[in-house]
Formats: C-alpha cells, structure tokens, sequence
C-alpha cells in the first residue's frame, strides 16, 4: 500500500536517518522503536506529508487513506462526545450531505425521467452510504468509546469536560471508527489504562489494515507486531519478529560483530607491527606500501551500542520491622465523591506491591496515603517500627534544582560521598562523561526522571513509593529502572501502566475498584489467571485458568479471593453486554417508529386522494421503499445482536458455574 524509499533527514548537521527504504502491507503491524530524540515521530511526519525528508520518496497505492495518532492532542470542540466520534467520518458526512440533496431534488422534480434516473441515483448513493457503516455508525462508535473507557453517561459530554488523557483516547476512538487502511500511532498506550490497554492490543490484533506504530510499552510490542525497525545512532535495521526476538537477535548480532572485531584488531595491529617494523627497510618497500594499501580498504566492523546493564551496589537501606503500613478502616471522598470507604490494607516487608486499576478508580489516592502525603476523613494509617518513606511523583522531579548539574544533585543528597561513587551511580543511569556537568533544566523528561530516581537510592529510604516512574522514558531507561528496582533491598510500592515492569518486578498485586483494593499474592500473570482477565479478551467472558490457591491459604482468603473473581466475572459480563443490549434497545425503538410511519402510509395510499399530487406520490413511494429496506435490515441486525446476547450470557452461566465447582 505504501512504498518508502531511500529517504534521509537532518537537523542542525545532525542525521537522524539515512537512506531508509521499506514497504508497509495490507496486514503489516510495524512497530518503529529507539531511544528518545532517534527520529521515530519524524519518520511518521515524512509517511503523512507535514515534513519533506532531505532525500528519498514516499509513494501510495491510489485512495489509499492513513490516520495519524499523534502525541500532542488539542481539542477545543465543543460537541459532545458520541456525536463527535460518530460524525467524525467526512466520508460518510458527504454521503449523508448528497443523499439529502437528492431527496430535495427529487421533492422539486416533475421529469418522470429525470426522476428516474434521480432514483437511481439515489439507491447507488444509500447502498454506498450503508456499506460504508453510515446507518450503523453511532453504534460502532459507542463500541470504540466503551472499548476506550468511556462509559455510557459519557456519550453525552461535551469534549471540552474531559482531561488531558482522555483526549487522547477520544483522538484515538475518532481514528479507529474511521478505520483507516493505514494507522500511524505514536505512543497510543501512553494514557490508557491496564484493562484498555488489553482491549486495545485485541482491536488491532482484529484490525482489518496496516499498523505502524512507536510505543515504548514492550507487552504492547510483543502482543501486537510482528516486524521491527529500529533507529540506531549510526543505523537503521530491519527485523521480522516482535521485540523480545528482535532484543535475543539483537544481542547475538552484537557478540558476533565484537566477536568479529576483536579478530580485525588482531589482524590489523599484526599488520601495523609489520609495518612499522619494516617502514624503513629497502628491501620490503613493496611490501610495507602494499600492507598499508590493504589496511586502508578495509572496512571497519563497528560495535552498536547496547544498553548498559545495572551494575552497581546501591546503598543498603535500614531494615524496617516486618509490618511496613497499615491502613485501617479508612474512608476517603473528594466532595460527595467517595473514593474509599472501610479500606483495609496492609504491607509486609520485602513487598513489591503494583497498584492496578481503571482510571479513576483510585490507584494515585491509594500511593498518596500510603506515603502519607494525602488526608483522609475517617480510619488511620499505622506505619511499622523503624518504616522510612520516599515517595516518587511528578513533584518529586519538579524538586530538582534547575541550575544544578546532574552531579550537583546528587551531591546535594550525599555530600560526604566521594565523586568517583557518585559518578559510578549516576553511570549505572546512562549519565557517564561530560553528561555529569549539564545542568538540570537542559535535560529531557526522561533523563530528569533518571536524576531523580538517581538521587532517591543514593540515600534509599526502606519503603518505596512510585507513581508512574517510566513516565518519558524510552525503552532503554525503563530497562534501567527495572535493574535499578530489582537491585533495591526495601519495600516497593508502585502504580504504572508498563506491563513489563510490573512482570519483572511485582511479587504482589493490588487491585483498586469499586472502593475496595483486594490484595492477590503472585506476579502479574497470576493475578490476571485469578481475575479471570486476559491479554488476549476483548468482549467476551474467560473462565478463570487457575482459581486454586496454595493449600496453606485459609478459607477466609480463598473465600475472599473467590468473591472477587465473582465480581470480576459480573463486571466483565456487563461490559460485554452493555453494547449488545444498548444496541437492541435501538433497534426496537427504531423498528417501532418505522413501522408505524409505514402502516401511516399504506392508509395513506389506499385513499384516492393522494394520487392528485404526482410529487407527493413520488416522495412517499421513496419514503415507503426506504422504511421496507430499514426495517429489513434493522431486524436482520436485531436478529444477530440478540443472538450474540444469548450466547454471552450463556458464557457467563457456564463461567458462573465452571467458579462453583472450583
């Protein structure tokens, strides 16, 4: 569908890449990745026209049609949300636009062969309005917006109501319902939630297109590509296979080009001892002359360059007694919203707790009162003997000092620490050689981010509390973080939406809905077998894959645990059934007011009178035929929908039942 070819482009005497060439398909899902700053939105950029590369082509396949999901959103309409999504098609505007045009023209029309042909027209233009979903386009859209989050009493707010992230989430819902034959996403996961994220991964897994897409979430690249273009400083490289291949192939190609280089350098310091040793001897003049003409054709094998690994031994912070908090009975409202009522929540040493949940649900309240930066109305927060806090937020970076340098920072922290140490921690976070001496207010988000989780385990405190720390950070950096976390000796508790970081680090999981956080022991896959949640569900009900738990469990924990799956398998049941029954309300509303304008009409017809006025004929025969076909195909539709709520709702007993005999 589209073709790139041989394109180049700098900035500033710097080149971001060169001489890039590849083809996007009907099926492709590509996933562009590199560190922050590589070109990866530039290259999106050049695809869609808004900025012309230094060399090279982009060509596409006629009435090819791209949408681009970018990272700045601004949205300053004031429609409401399902209207907007829904209506956001100017394919289907202009059908609808052309359609009402005929049937005006059609009123005015007196030609019997004008009309003729008018209708024709007409029925070209509704079998083209129909197929391209435009009598079904409201529905589509509330099964994008629901898929995304939104809920119905949001259909019908207005997109000025709605915050930053969610703007991002209506940007995509227009993008989606509009179903380009090629989508460019930069970072579509940045705003979503855990369960979206999984909804989302299933829709484009579904998606009848290509995908191109920049995300620095590895779960995503994972579950959803199957090719890899990275950008590299010196290169651009090509691989078929999601990211944990392209990482193992990665780094085999790295041994063997440092393997491969090694052998160069002995065989070109062999040949430089030979020269200098007989540079100036007559007799292997030729000689010499010729080794040195060899040398200087040979091409250099370069070594890409790897993510460092941690390595260095953090501070050991003091031990704390076995209970590090406990939340009793709390109860926490912002107005006459209630967050959280008769919570109960306890953390044990050596936790490394992740907060999941919906947006909204409550995950940030959470972190805030553990750290016990946030007041609450009734209960009490009881931290355990000897429990040091450091709580990370975006304030926590907003509290560097912009005119430091990154060394400064840190030893403004530690200043009875030497600058070798320093300098080797701040090492272990990417920041080596004059790195060290710029100054804070020149640095990226994510290298902020790295400074000052940096300076927090130079003097670490026993319990650990992150809200969304791989916020800007590029691939690379959350690798960093996750060594940096799993080397940390006290207790972790974090709220983020990368999957893998959760995976590697989390040895308990606490879900946050409906005010209530129910604690599940295990890392993040046994949490999603013991919800019955699944990376792969999209509108549908999974019965849990594993629902026993260690026999050393009490009753009253499996019986909790127990409810929850309950409660889990009701919320998902009414999220797959929530579009269904919406959408069968409608038919029948829509069934009932057609049939009742049709049975006006035949009495209408079956009066001598209404044959007096030709254009009147012709307009209720229209009208007529119309409602026929409308009827006819909203019972067909009333007829699959209805069946697919017998069939949710049969899976939804057999779960039930499939959870009792456990």
């Amino acid at each position: 569908m589209l073709n790139i070819t041989g394109i180049s482009k700098s900035y500033n005497n710097r080149a971001l890449f060169s001489g890039v060439s590849f083809s996007i398909g009907m099926s492709d899902r590509i996933a562009v990745i590199g560190r922050n700053g590589t070109g990866k939105t530039t290259l999106f950029e050049i695809i869609t026209g808004n900025i012309l590369p230094d060399s090279g082509t982009v060509s596409q396949r006629r009435d090819t049609t791209i949408g681009y999901l970018r990272q700045d959103i601004r949205a300053s309409s004031k429609l409401k949300l399902l209207e907007d999504v829904s209506r956001s098609s100017d394919a289907i505007n202009n059908l609808e636009h052309k359609i009402r045009l005929l049937q005006e023209d059609l009123a005015d029309e007196k030609d019997e062969e004008t009309i003729a042909g008018l209708l024709k027209e007409l029925g070209e233009l509704q079998y083209l309005y129909e197929s391209r979903g435009g009598y079904d386009s409201e529905h589509q859209a509330k099964i994008i917006l629901s898929g995304l989050g939104f809920t119905e009493s949001d259909f019908g707010r207005t997109l000025s109501e709605f915050s930053g992230g969610w703007q991002t989430r209506i940007a995509l819902a227009r993008l989606l319902f509009l179903n380009p034959d090629i989508l460019l996403l930069d970072e579509p996961t940045n705003h979503l939630d855990l369960e979206t994220q999984r909804w989302f991964e299933s829709y484009l897994k579904r998606y009848q297109g290509a995908v191109l897409v920049t995300s620095h979430d590895r779960a995503f690249l994972n579950n959803v590509v199957r090719k890899i273009i990275s950008i590299e400083t010196d290169e651009v490289i090509f691989y078929h296979g999601n990211y944990d291949s392209y990482v193992l192939a990665r780094q085999k190609d790295i041994e063997t080009r440092q393997a491969t280089a090694r052998r160069q350098e002995i065989k070109i310091s062999r040949e430089m001892r030979f020269i200098e040793r007989f540079r100036y001897k007559a007799t292997k003049a030729a000689q010499v002359q010729s080794r040195i003409k060899k040398l200087d054709k040979i091409e250099r094998i370069t070594v890409p360059h790897a993510t460092k690994k941690i390595h260095f031994n953090f501070p050991e912070p003091p031990r704390s007694g076995h209970t590090v908090i406990e939340l009793k009975n709390i109860s926490k409202s912002y107005g006459e919203h209630v967050v959280y009522r008769g919570l109960n929540l306890k953390l044990e040493r050596g936790d490394r707790a992740a907060i999941v949940g919906v947006n909204g649900a409550g995950k940030t309240t959470l972190l805030r009162m553990l750290a016990g930066v946030l007041p609450f109305e009734n209960g009490e927060r009881v931290p355990g003997h000897n429990v040091t806090t450091a709580y990370f937020a975006q304030h926590y970076i907003e509290s560097l000092n912009p005119r430091n340098t990154v060394l400064e920072e840190l030893r403004s922290v530690a200043p009875e620490e030497s600058e070798q140490y320093l300098r080797g921690l701040l090492g272990a976070f990417l920041f080596s050689g004059d790195d060290v001496t710029k100054t804070i207010d020149v640095l990226s988000g994510g290298e902020k981010t790295r400074v000052a989780i940096a300076r927090m385990l130079t003097r670490p405190a026993n319990f650990l509390l992150l809200d969304e720390p791989t916020n800007h950070l590029d691939i690379p950096s959350r690798e960093i973080l996750t060594d940096a976390l799993d080397a940390y000796k006290g207790t972790i508790c974090f709220i983020t939406h990368d999957r893998t970081l959760i995976r590697e680090i989390a040895n308990k999981i606490i879900e946050v809905r409906g005010g209530q956080a129910t604690v599940f022991p295990g890392n993040y896959d046994d949490y999603l077998n013991l919800s019955a949640a699944s990376e792969t569900q999209i509108n549908g009900i999974e019965t849990p894959k594993e629902l026993r738990q260690p026999e050393r469990q009490s009753n009253a924990v499996k019986n909790r645990e127990r409810k929850a799956l309950e409660g889990q398998l009701r919320n998902e049941h009414y999220r797959a059934m929530l579009p269904v029954n919406t959408r069968i309300s409608e038919i029948e509303q829509k069934v009932a007011s057609a049939t009742e304008r049709i049975k006006e009409i035949e009495a209408m017809i079956a009066e001598p009178e209404h044959y007096k006025d030709s254009q009147v004929v012709v307009a209720v025969n229209l009208e007529y035929a119309a409602l026929r076909k409308k009827v006819k195909t909203l019972t067909t539709e009333w007829d699959k929908f209805t069946a697919e709520a017998e069939r949710l709702q049969q899976e939804y007993r057999l779960a039930q039942e499939n959870l009792g005999n456990e």
